[in-house]
């Protein structure tokens, strides 16, 4: 079957994205609060969540993410923010550019007060690191 204009890219855009929801969607120790992922156009998508852990403590994140053909996709713009649940920042990945001391500007990681390079990362790894935030915190002293 033939190929409409951009369909290919559209393609490796929506295998993207599905990962993503699915990585969420199929998590059963977490309350998806929202998790939206409009249509991608064919050069571009976007997916957005709130998720809440057993602990009462929060995941929100973004993606905008861009086609590049055959290379794949590449993140545009994100961010993934995690808090106890008073509020309380644990971490957040972002790309903002105000930290321009930062060695891997723009992007960068928050921990408490602390700024710290950091490479953009990936949901699976977001998710990875909270979960061994949630085990340290469970664990007996």
């Amino acid at each position: 079957m033939a190929r409409g204009p951009g369909q290919s890219s559209r393609v490796t855009l929506f295998r993207y994205l599905s990962r993503l929801y699915d990585t969420i969607s199929s998590r059963d120790d977490v309350e998806i609060e929202s998790l939206d992922v409009p249509q991608p156009s064919r050069v571009a998508g976007r997916l957005t969540g709130r998720v809440r852990f057993t602990d009462g403590s929060l995941l929100e994140f973004a993606e905008v993410v861009r086609s590049k053909g055959k290379r794949g996709v590449e993140k545009e713009d994100y961010t993934y923010h995690y808090q106890r649940a008073d509020g309380k920042t644990i971490f957040r990945y972002d790309q903002a550019p105000h930290h321009r001391e930062v060695k891997s500007f723009p992007h960068h990681k928050h921990s408490g007060a602390k700024v710290e390079a950091a490479d953009a990362p990936d949901l699976h790894e977001v998710l990875g690191e909270i979960d061994r935030y949630l085990r340290i915190r469970r664990a007996p002293n």
